[in-house]
């Protein structure tokens, strides 16, 4: 295929080269050799897409919702016409297999950009309280930085709302996944977005994350990625008083309740674990399974694990490759942490033969105990930890027993028992009974695994101020 051009920056409308001439290779993990190249980006790029979304907030925010809506239609209908070319792209910029890349990850680009319309459609952007009128408005320059795990699901969560709330914006996508962005600029261009409203910069955190995170012209940063950079962004934003927005890592428990079908539950935790490689924030990488049932669940989640194929994104495996050689080299030094600290592993720990790529075989570790490594630190990689417990009480406890609170899971016998237990978990997720995501439903953490939400309504109001106009109406 003809891969999206990822040397040229896309800043106030028009394609632009960057002012240096740094590049980096764009590499398909499932080969480990290079398919195109990316402009890496300095300050003075970054000060150049601030300026150009600083000069158009005012007449981006005046524009009537109706407008800003008409907008976001015709940049959906882009995303459905491209969204081949979108699957193409992230199948082979991080790695996921076909099926998933273009049923799944691509189309997650239309899913939110939909539910955004939905959302403005019927959102009171002015409201009559009492004898004052309550304004809700855009709340200006909007940095976005977006991760390379599912990354059109992360770019699409941060735009479509930002540009319904008013907002202007400089896109950083991940240097490591920007094709699928290119694309969605590419879209965003041909819909009419107006210069300057949305603009795109490509780097290195280190090199560019700094000029874009606490430049005083920005007022609210976007950020989804790791709790270390994070954190990061946080202090940049503290000396601003800017709004920081962030979604982060996390160790999300999914536990299975002593009445749960276990010939149902097992299979499709372990699936539900390996989805994406293993590669989601809110992936259930901690099984939580009773003490006096700990073999069955381990015999069942060995042959689950067997039964996922392990290949290359074009055959559509069940899991393709690790997204890039860092974390390659992060999962497999994770596993021999788990099995150093004690834990048994229960699957093939022989990594599959798939050419030079990136590849990670499911693996499941037995006898983990809550101080383990492995139970602690996100993996993002194949790799579950089964811990069992004695009672609901002190699974509830083990799972709460983290520094993240991103997302939960619980198996039981009934919707009401498990969202029994599911009231209790201290995370901003709860998956009931196999249940799925819902877009229009918040989406983000607790504690460690950040602040704010994204998704529907919620995602819209992160970027909207509060106006009391009193004695206004």
């Amino acid at each position: 295929m003809t891969y999206p051009d990822a040397t040229r920056f896309y800043i106030d409308g028009r394609w632009s080269e960057p002012h240096g001439s740094d590049q980096a290779d764009i590499v398909n993990p499932a080969t480990g050799k290079a398919i195109g190249k990316i402009a890496l980006g300095s300050a003075s790029d970054a000060e150049r897409a601030i300026a150009a979304a600083r000069k158009a907030f005012p007449a981006w925010s005046a524009t009537p919702v109706e407008e800003r809506i008409a907008v976001l239609e015709r940049i959906l209908a882009g995303l459905m016409q491209r969204q081949a070319d979108i699957g193409d792209a992230i199948m082979t910029e991080m790695g996921a297999p076909k099926s998933l890349a273009h049923q799944l990850q691509a189309a997650m680009g239309p899913a939110h950009f939909g539910e955004t319309i939905r959302v403005a459609r019927d959102f009171a952007f002015e409201k009559q309280v009492g004898t004052t009128l309550v304004q809700r408005e855009g709340i200006g320059v909007c940095v976005l930085i977006t991760p390379w795990n599912w990354p059109m699901n992360q770019v699409a969560a941060k735009v479509a709302p930002a540009l319904a709330a008013g907002c202007t914006m400089v896109l950083k996508p991940s240097e490591l996944a920007p094709l699928s962005a290119v694309i969605l600029a590419e879209i965003l261009d041909e819909a009419g977005v107006p210069p300057g409203v949305f603009n795109m910069v490509h780097g290195r955190g280190p090199d560019i994350g700094d000029a874009l995170t606490a430049h005083p012209d920005v007022d609210m940063v976007s950020f989804t990625g790791s709790t270390r950079a994070g954190i990061a962004i946080g202090h940049n934003g503290a000396d601003r008083v800017k709004r920081v927005s962030l979604e982060l890592g996390g160790k999300s428990a999914n536990i299975i309740a002593p009445d749960a079908d276990l010939a149902t539950a097992i299979p499709q935790s372990v699936a539900a674990c390996m989805r994406n490689s293993g590669q989601s924030c809110n992936a259930p990488t901690r099984l939580l399974v009773p003490r006096d049932r700990l073999d069955e669940v381990s015999a069942l989640a060995r042959s689950a694990a067997a039964a996922l194929r392990v290949g290359a994104p074009e055959s559509d495996p069940d899991l393709g490759p690790i997204a890039n050689e860092t974390q390659y080299r992060r999962v497999l030094s994770m596993i021999e942490k788990g099995q150093a600290e004690g834990a048994t592993l229960i699957t093939d720990a022989q990594q599959p033969a798939a050419g030079d790529g990136y590849f990670v075989a499911p693996t499941i570790f037995c006898d983990v105990t809550p101080d383990m490594t492995i139970a602690r630190e996100e993996v993002f990689g194949p790799v579950l930890a089964i811990i069992a417990y004695d009672d609901i009480d002190e699974a509830i406890a083990i799972a709460n027993d983290s520094d993240y609170g991103l997302s939960g899971y619980v198996w039981a016998g009934s919707q009401g028992s498990a969202t029994d237990i599911a009231r209790r978990l201290r995370t901003g997720m709860v998956h009931v009974n196999n249940a799925g995501p819902d877009v229009a439903a918040p989406f983000g953490g607790y504690k460690m695994s950040g602040n704010g939400r994204e998704w529907g309504v919620y995602g819209l109001e992160e970027f909207l101020e509060v106006k009391s106009i009193f004695g206004g109406g």
